[in-house]
């Protein structure tokens, strides 16, 4: 993902709106870490509630959700970190879906907080204000480079 600011007065509004997106995101996933984390006990009451039970639990949640915002906040590794997160927030709402939460307040959050993360990345990426915008175009700056490979291909695999 390109990072360099875009000349345009509206491609810059956008990009900094991506990184407000971005900054929200992770700010709202770096206190959600923490707090399991530290094995709080209202996080421990509320995950009690929905199947989750213990200390060991909470922490090992926490540290999954570090380890995938802390890759989603490198520009680097941001779409590989966007990725991993949509994986635990699906697992989220699943889970809230489960025991019957109200849709649009509680299980649908963790949808919410994925349009923030991908929202983000696609604003604030460079690239998409120079041309059509296309979320496959995110991750092109990925090159394969073994020689005479492909990108996800496998040794012997054509």
């Amino acid at each position: 993902m390109s990072n360099q600011s875009p000349t345009s007065s509206a491609g810059y509004g956008l990009y900094r709106a991506g990184w407000a997106m971005t900054g929200l995101a992770i700010a709202f996933l770096l206190m959600d870490a923490s707090m399991k984390l530290l094995a709080l006990p209202v996080v421990l009451q509320a995950q009690a509630e929905l199947g989750f039970e213990g200390e060991g639990m909470a922490r090992g949640l926490g540290a999954i959700l570090l380890a995938c915002t802390l890759l989603y906040a490198a520009p680097q590794t941001a779409v590989l970190g966007a990725i991993m997160l949509t994986g635990y927030l699906g697992g989220a709402v699943a889970v809230k879906l489960r025991i019957g939460d109200p849709l649009f307040t509680h299980v649908l959050f963790g949808v919410y907080v994925g349009v923030l993360v991908w929202g983000g990345i696609y604003l604030r990426d460079a690239r998409g204000h120079r041309q059509q915008r296309d979320l496959g175009r995110l991750c092109e700056h990925r090159q394969d480079t073994r020689p005479g490979g492909r990108l996800g291909s496998h040794p012997g695999v054509t």
